[in-house]
């Protein structure tokens, strides 16, 4: 059977989110967002081996859950195009998901000191981010997730959360489309940069679980508020 093309508009959207997310400082030549594919659930969009501020719409590609490329033609692919793969056959409620090496969360996957929601626009994190180390599924690694059981490790571990940390690596976050995704990326990073600022300061008053609960859903309502923003910023795509 011949997998349909996806929507163009979804496309789009990918590469809006990743000149975002370069825009913003959470991936620079490194990390990568995806989008489960939205005619087949067994397939996902994720671009070619690319800085994320240099994708535009040819560059994106259609793989399967076993992260092969359906259109490859040749191009190279990211090593660690297995989180995708993995997570969203682990999780089919994930419609979209942002790897990165965003500099103030990977602290807290080197110290195992709980990522935390210390404002309203962080609730997303009141469930607490999960932790994967690495060493305990495998020997001494490069730190990367290059295969598919290193992937499903990854997916195993952040199980039903938003956002799981990688020790000595990164983090990878999670949403049910890429503007919440992408905002999630952007506010785990602020939040974890606000959080260090806090706990130099004295004792920290988080937000309680259900705080938290009620903020995450508060602020599902007000994506397009900031998407439009930055989509503006970064101009058209092409």
């Amino acid at each position: 059977m011949t997998l349909s093309a996806p929507d163009p508009g979804l496309v789009d959207k990918l590469v809006v989110a990743n000149r975002i997310l370069y825009g913003r400082g959470v991936v620079d030549g490194f990390g990568h967002v995806s989008a489960r594919h939205d005619k087949s659930p067994g397939h996902f969009l994720l671009a070619r081996n690319l800085a994320p501020g240099l994708v535009r719409r040819d560059d994106i590609m259609v793989f399967d859950l076993d992260a092969v490329a359906l259109d490859g033609a040749g191009r190279r692919v990211y090593l660690e195009r297995f989180i995708h793969g993995e997570i969203y056959r682990a999780r089919p409620d994930v419609q979209a998901i942002v790897h990165s090496h965003s500099p103030s969360v990977i602290p807290f996957g080197v110290t195992r000191y709980p990522l935390r929601p210390v404002f309203h626009a962080s609730g997303f994190l009141g469930e607490g981010a999960a932790l994967f180390e690495i060493r305990e599924v495998a020997a001494d690694t490069d730190m990367l997730i290059s295969t598919g059981a290193l992937g499903a490790a990854l997916a195993r571990t952040l199980g039903s959360r938003s956002a799981v940390l990688m020790r000595g690596h990164g983090s990878t976050i999670v949403g049910v489309s890429l503007e919440q995704v992408v905002y999630r990326a952007i506010y785990a990073e602020v939040n974890a940069k606000l959080q260090i600022q806090a706990i130099s300061l004295g004792e920290v008053t988080y937000l309680n679980e259900q705080e938290a609960a009620y903020a995450a859903s508060a602020n599902d309502t007000q994506l397009a508020r900031n998407w439009e923003l930055w989509q503006r910023e970064i101009g058209p795509v092409e």
